[in-house]
């Protein structure tokens, strides 16, 4: 587990780890250079956790590196995870019920894999996390289908910060994240560097077992979107995709000039009902009427993607807090 300045979110999330049922689990915390309080409630659960957690302390960035990248680097080198089996990469801010680890093993045991990613449910609170966040899940399975993931002639793979499980061979034959240490989407590069090398990929639903809030603010999402978007390998295209983004998000409130009422009646009647089963699927949770303003999503991914823009001219990654520069191709 990465942690950088995690200190609004982090104790939840580390005695919900500290809390699984499963024998095998130690859980290592890389503190990467926090300043806002994380160190103080790191080491105030090692002390009470002391045969489960052991926390590093790292206060440089070797030049080019992405922070994340090598925080996980440092933490595979460590004894504990030099002797596992399997190794499980977790973002700071992600709850589990006691039992996630146990039944994801059994899960394995009827459908092998060497790399497994799991699904989360999003605990969307603020009015931009309602709207943006939980529709923003089904997205991404339409962009990555699950049932091919495992398929090795499809190009689908699957890797999530929230967790990803992978064999500790597998990690090491495509050269772990060494390989790729300026790759802002670690998670999903790593799945796709293994997959490629032969190896068997799945994604299965973590949620509601697995849940976290991801953005706690509108610029914290826009953030987001900021940093994925800017490991887009054709990020060049970006001035031409979003007018296209936009025009297709507020496709029905210009459709009914361009004379189709009824069409963009349905799509934006469908858009959140058709995301929204996806969403209640993984979450438990009920339908939200603030979905009806999906649309807007379009002003957030643009924002996004402009700022990531600006980030590859310049050839800059910004991230908590941390500037690291990039490739610029």
């Amino acid at each position: 587990m990465p942690a950088r300045n995690e200190a609004a979110a982090i104790g939840g999330a580390l005695d919900s780890w500290l809390a699984q049922d499963y024998a095998e689990f130690f859980l290592l915390v890389v503190d990467d250079g926090s300043t806002d309080g994380t160190s103080e409630i790191l080491e105030g659960r090692a002390k009470l956790h002391p045969n489960r957690l052991r926390v590093l302390r790292n206060d440089s960035l070797p030049a080019g590196w992405l922070g994340k990248n090598h925080a996980l680097h440092l933490a595979v080198q460590e004894p504990e995870a030099v002797r596992a089996q399997w190794l499980l990469f977790v973002d700071a801010d992600v709850h589990a019920t006691p039992d996630l680890l146990r039944r994801v093993f059994a899960y394995l045991e009827h459908r092998p894999a060497d790399i497994l990613a799991l699904l989360f449910a999003v605990d969307a609170v603020g009015l931009v996390e309602r709207v943006a966040v939980p529709l923003a899940v089904p997205g991404f399975l339409v962009l990555v289908p699950p049932h091919q993931v495992p398929n090795p002639h499809h190009p689908a793979f699957a890797g999530i910060g929230a967790f990803t499980l992978v064999k500790r061979d597998a990690y090491d034959a495509v050269g772990g994240h060494a390989a790729a240490p300026l790759e802002a989407v670690d998670d999903m590069m790593l799945a796709r560097r293994i997959k490629k090398a032969g190896y068997t990929n799945r994604m299965a639903c973590g949620g509601p077992m697995l849940h976290l809030r991801m953005y706690r603010s509108l610029l914290d999402l826009v953030r987001g979107m900021r940093k994925n978007t800017a490991a887009f390998p054709g990020w060049w295209l970006i001035p031409i995709l979003v007018p296209l983004i936009l025009a297709s998000y507020f496709a029905p409130l210009w459709l009914p000039l361009a004379g189709h009422p009824i069409l963009a009646l349905l799509i934006w009647v469908l858009t959140p009902a058709i995301a929204g089963d996806a969403s209640q699927r993984i979450t438990g949770k009920p339908m939200d009427w603030i979905w009806v303003f999906w649309p807007l999503n379009g002003l957030l991914l643009a924002a996004g993607m402009i700022w990531a823009f600006w980030d590859r001219l310049w050839g800059v990654n910004t991230w908590r807090g941390r500037k690291v520069a990039m490739n610029r191709s």
